[in-house]
């Protein structure tokens, strides 16, 4: 049963990786984004933990974040999942992610380098009524950047 388990695993990633081109091609913000979208859902997760005992606690945003965009999270960590598969095999695409999660999760574990908890809080806020992804997309590339940029640098 586990080795049959395990074939259908690997045809369903086999099949995924090989949709992957067209969406990409198509223009699709999500997965012509997914690690910094993926990104966007650690750091604000990380962030809203840090920030949970001041007087800017986001938690709650967050959770509105995550609950709006549920799908959009859910596709960038399938794409990112059959793309690294398709080019680096199984157990390397999850050894990937993983090392992804925990260096997003260690970089932002001290704060974001230049949002402090009431300017999380505001833009969590606003994200989490966000409808477009492709500007979900854009934000998330924004808000991952050293410095601030785009909409965020005109605040």
């Amino acid at each position: 049963m586990g080795r049959s388990f395990r074939g259908i695993a690997a045809a369903t990633m086999a099949l995924a990786a090989m949709a992957i081109p067209q969406a990409a091609m198509a223009g699709d913000p999500v997965s012509a984004n997914a690690e910094n979208i993926r990104k966007l859902d650690i750091m604000l997760m990380v962030t809203s933990l840090r920030c949970r005992t001041g007087p800017d606690n986001f938690q709650a945003d967050y959770l509105n974040f995550s609950k709006a965009h549920v799908g959009t999270m859910r596709s960038a960590a399938s794409y990112l999942t059959a793309d690294l598969t398709r080019r680096q095999g199984s157990a390397k695409a999850k050894r990937a992610l993983d090392k992804m999660s925990v260096s997003m999760a260690n970089s932002y574990g001290v704060g974001h380098p230049w949002l402090g908890c009431a300017e999380l809080k505001q833009v969590t806020r606003e994200l989490a009524k966000e409808r477009s992804v492709a500007r979900l997309s854009e934000r998330a590339n924004e808000l991952l950047a050293s410095r601030p940029t785009g909409y965020l640098a005109s605040r």
